[in-house]
């Protein structure tokens, strides 16, 4: 019978193959789905499939006219529940932003109030992380680049071993870093295509102009001001806009710096499109010695990697799989088994790579 995706339960036998956007079957005839397989069709944008009507365990398969398996929902209300915080956020976030264009001072008391219990949440809901680049999109860029490097500064912190009140402090250096952006031409922000020469130095301005508009508070300490003045800065001093390097760069700026980068390459741009979380962790961890804190990168490699174990994956070949084992010493390349059973290991594999990760 056919039935609507939202009909699914687990348990349920497929029918007839199902196809996607793929060369071969996301799922094979007489598959047994799960919770977590009806979550990976939603991926896809599936509508419909066919399956039997008789569940796994014998007893006849009665489409509900009530939306998802109980098991299945579970799996995506937390998911859904957190985006629906997220996008709220950065829609609150992007008027205070329109604010600071007219004029408006920072007030602080009100980001808190949009974003702290956001930051809080993270840390318990690591998982979502991974999701970020699904939640961009290149129109409001910028205001998801805030909320977002705001979100990774907090885990960061948290995870390097900060009390919850500094990672906290880290994560709103995080969401204003940009802030100064506002007193940037809009013309400039709204841009389609690349930056001239002379454009790339008016950008590369906004860090003075954050620094500003924060230093006017008396709230604001001066850590917080020294990461947001230094998140372009680099450990070769060839960030911006002082050009410091190594142990002159707060610390706080040096853990904005990963964060910041990790976000604006899994995100569309206007000028390009979006990287996997896979590709960019591993450009990073390529980069570690260079530009970055090696200490802050390793913390974001292992703890984004750890995550994935068990977690359903598109690879570039379109395949899907399971990741079962994750290589300490190349936490981006993991082992994956296939839906046919095959196992592919990335770290001999250099022809593919994690596309994109599944999770509810």
């Amino acid at each position: 019978m056919k039935v609507k995706l939202n009909q699914l339960v687990p348990g349920c036998i497929v029918l007839k193959p199902i196809m996607a956007e793929t060369t071969t079957p996301l799922y094979k005839e007489k598959t047994v789905l799960t919770a977590e397989d009806i979550q990976t069709l939603s991926k896809f944008l599936i509508d419909e499939i066919e399956v039997e009507n008789v569940l796994a365990n014998g007893e006849k398969f009665i489409p509900s006219d009530n939306g998802l398996g109980a098991e299945a929902a579970a799996l995506m209300e937390t998911g859904d529940r957190f985006k629906d915080r997220y996008m709220q956020a950065v829609a609150n976030y992007k008027k205070v932003f329109q604010e600071w264009a007219a004029g408006t001072p920072v007030e602080m008391e009100c980001v808190r109030h949009i974003l702290l219990p956001l930051f809080e949440e993270i840390v318990e809901k690591k998982d979502v992380l991974l999701q970020l680049h699904h939640y961009s999109t290149k129109e409001d860029y910028l205001y998801h680049h805030a909320v977002s490097v705001g979100l990774l500064s907090a885990f960061l912190g948290a995870k390097l071993g900060y009390e919850k009140g500094e990672w906290l402090k880290i994560a709103l250096a995080g969401a204003l870093a940009d802030c100064g952006m506002a007193k940037l031409p809009t013309s400039l922000l709204t841009k389609n295509g690349l930056y001239t020469l002379k454009e790339k130095h008016e950008m590369r301005d906004h860090p003075k102009y954050s620094y500003q508009m924060l230093k006017k508070r008396p709230e604001i300490d001066g850590s917080l001001l020294s990461a947001v003045l230094q998140h372009h800065e680099r450990e070769d001093g060839t960030g911006y806009p002082l050009g410091v390097r190594g142990q002159k760069i707060h610390f706080y700026a040096q853990i904005l710096a990963v964060a910041d980068v990790y976000h604006a390459m899994i995100s569309e741009r206007k000028y390009r499109k979006k990287k996997s979380p896979y590709m960019v962790l591993e450009d990073l961890a390529k980069e570690r010695f260079g530009k970055f804190n090696p200490r802050i990168v390793h913390v974001l490699v292992s703890q984004l990697t750890q995550l994935s174990v068990r977690t359903s994956v598109r690879l570039t070949n379109n395949r899907l799989g399971e990741i079962v084992f994750i290589d300490p010493m190349a936490p981006t390349r993991p082992m994956v088994q296939l839906q046919t059973g095959e196992m592919i290991y990335l770290m001999k594999n250099y022809t593919v790579h994690i596309e994109d990760v599944l999770l509810s």
